[in-house]
């Protein structure tokens, strides 16, 4: 009989608490091309994904596949970064997409960052930009909520008014703003990918009220409400969506900005998670 997704959840907890011997405050999980955090961190603990039970693989280009567990230099502040996640378009499940999330809300993680690369469907923004995640769109038309409930998991009904805390959104704003870095807010919108949006569907993804768009995030959101854990949510705008320019988009791209924001990105996030 295959075992639930709370009893998977609990063993994968185990297996992490059990290899990296301390508590997690806080759990982070990086988006293409933004996995340099991690290797700020000190005192770390690497724990491939293929060795922790239940964990799926990561099959994409800037997703190295590994859990880092550290503290944030000069703190006391433990770190659990999920270098890399998996995608519903990898052919996983959304069971299996979230389990990283369930696994750390079983270790007693109650604060979770979510970044991801995007593309800008906003006008306004620019390849280099951070955005903040206000709230999401969910267009991949799916939850990870779906299916038999377990109580133990959270409510069925999770209410979804502040999927992105106020709080953390606060705090970042004023970080941004003390590091004199740009940072926009806006709505995210996933789709499940994992071809590249057409122009006419980023046009009515704007008519819809969408900034930016991607392939990730939203099912870790949601999970995340229902276990009761309070999300910040950041996106690396790497190119302006589907038709808005005159060019191609392709993955190494996205890889290349990713590369050239990580300096700034990691000093951002790291000032953001001291104040959470």
């Amino acid at each position: 009989m295959t075992s639930s997704i709370f009893d998977r959840a609990q063993t994968s907890a185990r297996f992490i608490r059990d290899r990296i011997n301390s508590d997690v405050d806080v759990a982070v999980v990086l988006g293409s091309g933004l996995g340099a955090f991690a290797e700020t961190l000190e005192d770390k603990a690497i724990v491939p994904y293929e060795e922790i039970p239940d964990f799926a693989r990561s099959t994409v280009e800037g997703h190295s596949g590994r859990l880092v567990v550290g503290t944030l230099p000069e703190t006391s502040i433990s770190v659990a970064v999920m270098q890399g996640r998996f995608h519903y378009y990898e052919g996983y499940s959304l069971d299996e997409v979230t389990l990283p999330i369930r696994a750390f809300g079983a270790m007693g993680v109650k604060k979770l960052a979510l970044t991801n690369a995007a593309g800008g469907v906003n006008h306004s923004f620019k390849a280099g930009d951070l955005m903040l995640i206000s709230d999401h769109i969910n267009l991949m038309m799916l939850s990870p909520l779906r299916g038999q409930h377990d109580n133990r998991l959270g409510e069925r009904f999770p209410d979804m008014s502040e999927v992105y805390s106020r709080e953390y959104r606060r705090i970042a704003k004023e970080v941004a703003a003390e590091q004199g870095v740009r940072l926009t807010e806006g709505i995210y919108m996933s789709l499940q990918g994992p071809n590249y949006e057409t122009p006419a569907e980023i046009r009515m993804m704007r008519l819809l009220g969408a900034d930016a768009v991607g392939m990730s995030t939203v099912p870790e959101a949601i999970v995340a409400r229902q276990m009761g854990m309070k999300t910040l949510g950041i996106s690396l705008i790497t190119n302006a969506a589907a038709g808005i320019e005159d060019a191609p988009i392709n993955h190494s791209e996205v890889m290349e900005m990713g590369h050239r924001v990580s300096n700034q990105f990691c000093e951002l996030l790291t000032k953001i998670i001291v104040r959470m």
